[in-house]
């Protein structure tokens, strides 16, 4: 969609006269060159106008001028609207806190046989409060089209004028940061007043780790990435559902408190904490150092995480013990021992002796590891968390991590960064680390959603949380780690293996809405919207506009009354959802359609023996050769063998999303010289299924051996036909245990290295099946034949 339909398609009522004045911005850029009409005679001395493009006229300083006085003017237009209704909000919040705790006041100071507020009361302030809600979403979705539309107006000048105009804006919009405002304190006080208002004034109490010990429960954890568009609304959804989870309720909310850093430790020479959690191997390990607000608090929590495989019986486990700053450095360096770390709370009595023992062991192994492996501070993870859970109820916690930043700890490369120190002290938690340079810092695009249920065994998840993983402001991730991918893009010239999403970067995730669901004004919906005017952006066609050029996250009810007002004929205008479509569409006969094998590229693998040299070399030449000649041969038969599949209809959902046209098909390739991990499970019923496939291909080969011997050795007399007949099942019992083995070896040499590989077969089995056939019908020939039948 180009930016000017998008940003007629998302006016919001209120602010229809505040937008930024794009299309008379745009036209000022294209009035330097326009229409000249230019008159000539034809053939019969009639005169004839003809309208051609003007060769583009030199802007000029006034020109510049002009250009810049009205994009200050509009500017102090959208700043102005943003700063009046965003103290408008924080009035109308400050007046219903003061009504909630009246109401709240009168419940509990009621006495014997007196009435309390009644429910109508409580039903006028949930529906003031999801007013006030529906106020923060709008602010947020003005501020966000009008920043895209500085944006993309400055880059078009820059690029039609030759003037660079980006630089010197810059500083005015730092003037006025319209676009910067946090919303996170509005969403933590109307969380606390809507679960007052929600619980009936008595909100749910009690400690928020609590709920861990009940029984017969599953814990199921999925992550997402939800693009900062849609963030707000993401918080304002949840807090409809869940309180956003406050740890310390008597202190006033400050930004820093959302703040989470961690430092990730592994070997930088093997990588093998890294490789362990990105193949998800029993037993793989991750070890961090974390501590919560600013760089000035004294508690730094150890931790280890520790994976287990399913079918171990097993969990997963996160095991942490608290550690004072001061004593970090030698702790890591094994001059303070765990004895004496915990010989104080030892004294003290404040927890039990099995705990402080538990503590105590783990010490123990942690810093044995950190010395004997020459783990190292690597990468560090900033990002500031929201979390949604009741303080009793450990049966949905809702986390989202936004301004996620990853930063090297290595000294590696001859830097010192951190130095002798455990952790790097020239930034703090000042995102977005601009005093960094760009190889020292990811800065990752989008938001983290994690979502915990911890349900009884046979009961459903809530369905607001079904409809919240299957609506279109989040994007499933599975098994996303900010380990990964932080040693993933920090360390490109160190790191051969990628994660399975590192390739899908560049790929737009946000996506129209499906169903209704979304942030909706109680009763009313204010949303215009004209869309008559066609929008010709030629100079937004690159890569980078198309994907920052999407509008999502509006409500359903705004979307439904867009398309009612859609001109008949006109597609619905959608973003690209590339990713979806790898889903839906068929690319060809391989397997695994959306990205290639995380083998090596055979091109890499042989000049990685050449340099080996030797043995080596010579084993790799003639297997690369022969894989090389095998793949021209089968696309040679592709082409000449026709083939032609049955023509699948497109789902009425696929039609829905991206119209009946051609559909873009992508697949994923990894970058040369690298390859990409995809997660395949692996289970020891695995390798027992394979060796049951092995066995099943072994007794119909001794099935078709005992048929060739028999027709050969219990003859009357042997024949020519019975010769050739046992001769043609001989070929095929042999062929057959051939045939067997070689898949059973390729299947467990890619069981073993969790290799997403081809586990079915399509040819073996049609195969034996049409030779018996052929056997079976040339045995019957050549019988009717000596018989004289025929």
């Amino acid at each position: 969609m180009k930016f000017g339909e998008q940003l007629r398609s998302s006016i919001i009522r209120e602010y229809q006269w505040y937008y930024i004045d794009y299309d008379g911005l745009k036209a000022d850029l294209k009035g330097a060159s326009g229409p000249v009409v230019i008159e000539a005679e034809n053939g019969q001395g009639q005169k004839k106008q003809k309208r051609r493009k003007a060769p583009k006229r030199e802007w000029t300083e006034d020109d510049e001028g002009r250009f810049v006085g009205k994009l200050e003017t509009e500017l102090d237009k959208v700043h102005t609207k943003q700063q009046v209704k965003a103290v408008e909000i924080a009035r109308r919040i400050a007046v219903s806190e003061r009504e909630v705790k009246d109401v709240v006041n009168r419940l509990n100071e009621r006495g014997p046989g007196q009435d309390g507020p009644s429910e109508e009361e409580f039903l006028l302030l949930e529906e003031d409060l999801s007013d006030i809600i529906a106020d923060v979403h709008d602010l947020a979705k003005f501020v966000q089209v009008n920043y895209t539309g500085f944006y993309k107006i400055i880059k078009k000048h820059d690029k039609m004028t030759g003037w660079h105009l980006k630089p010197v804006f810059d500083t005015r919009l730092k003037a006025k940061p319209f676009y910067k405002e946090n919303y996170d304190a509005s969403v933590v006080q109307l969380s606390r007043l809507y679960d007052l208002v929600r619980t009936r004034g008595n909100p749910v109490k009690g400690d928020s780790a609590a709920g861990g010990s009940q029984a017969n429960f599953i814990r199921h954890t999925t992550k997402y990435w939800v693009h900062p568009d849609n963030v707000t609304e993401l918080k304002l959804l949840v807090l409809k559902h869940l309180p956003v989870l406050v740890f310390n309720a008597s202190k006033e909310f400050e930004s820093e408190d959302s703040a989470i850093t961690s430092i990730y430790y592994d070997n930088p020479e093997t990588w093998e904490l890294y490789e362990g959690r990105l193949k998800k191997t029993e037993g793989a390990e991750a070890i961090r150092l974390r501590w919560y607000g600013g760089m000035n608090n004294e508690t730094i929590f150890v931790e280890r995480k520790t994976h287990r495989e399913d079918w171990t019986g097993e969990k997963s486990v996160k095991a942490r013990f608290a550690l004072k700053e001061k004593n970090v450095k030698s702790y890591l360096r094994g001059e303070l021992l765990p004895a004496a770390i915990f010989e104080k709370a030892r004294k003290e009595g404040k927890k039990s002796a099995k705990v402080i023992a538990e503590d105590e062991r783990l010490a123990g192994e942690i810093q044995y590891s950190v010395l004997k492996k020459g783990y190292k501070p690597v990468c560090r993870s900033f990002y500031n968390r929201t979390a949604f859970q009741l303080p009793a109820d450990a049966r949905v916690r809702i986390s989202l991590d936004t301004e996620l930043t990853m930063v090297r700890e290595d000294n590696l490369d001859g830097v010192q960064r951190s130095g002798s120190n455990w952790r790097r002290m020239d930034i703090g938690i000042d995102y977005p680390f601009s005093q960094l340079p760009p190889g020292d810092v990811v800065r990752f695009p989008y938001a983290v959603l994690e979502v915990k249920l911890q349900t009884q065994l046979g009961q459903e998840p809530p369905e607001w949380v079904r409809e919240l993983v299957s609506s279109h402001l989040v994007e499933a991730v599975p098994k996303f780690s900010k380990f990964i991918h932080g040693v993933a893009s920090l360390f490109p010239d160190r790191i051969d293996l990628l994660p399975y999403w590192m390739p899908q970067m560049d790929v737009d995730i946000r996506k129209p809405a499906t169903h209704n669901f979304g942030i909706t004004r109680p009763g009313y919906s204010g949303t215009t919207s004209t869309l008559d005017e066609d929008d010709e952006d030629d100079f937004d066609s690159d890569a980078e506009d198309t994907a920052s050029s999407g509008r999502d996250g509006e409500s359903s009810a705004q979307g439904s009354q867009r398309a009612q007002r859609r001109p008949a004929g006109r597609p619905p205008a959608l973003l690209p959802d590339l990713e979806g479509q790898t889903i839906e569409q068929d690319v060809g006969d391989d397997a695994y359609p959306i990205y290639d094998s995380e083998d090596q590229n055979e091109e890499d693998r042989l000049e990685e023996a050449r340099r080996v040299g030797g043995l080596t070399y010579y084993r790799t030449l003639p297997s690369t050769f022969a894989k090389a000649t095998g793949r021209g041969i089968l696309r040679l038969l592709r082409h000449v063998v026709p083939h032609q599949g049955s023509l699948i209809p497109r789902s009425s959902r696929l039609e829905m999303l991206l119209g009946t046209g051609p559909i873009e098909s992508k697949r994923f390739r990894a970058p040369k010289g690298k390859r990409i991990h995809v997660p395949v499970r692996v289970e020891p019923k695995v390798y027992f299924a394979a060796e049951r496939t092995f066995l099943s291909w072994l007794e119909y080969s001794i099935y078709i051996g005992v048929i060739a011997v028999t027709l050969l050795n219990f003859g009357t007399k042997p024949t020519a036909a019975s010769f050739i007949v046992a001769g043609v099942f001989t070929l095929l019992t042999v062929l057959s245990v051939c045939y067997s083995l070689y898949t059973y070896l390729y299947r467990s040499q890619a069981i073993r290295n969790q290799k997403v590989a081809r586990y079915y077969d399509k040819w073996g089995p049609s195969v034996l099946g049409v030779s018996l056939l052929f056997a079976v019908l040339l045995n019957f020939g050549f019988e009717g034949r000596q018989r004289n039948l025929w």
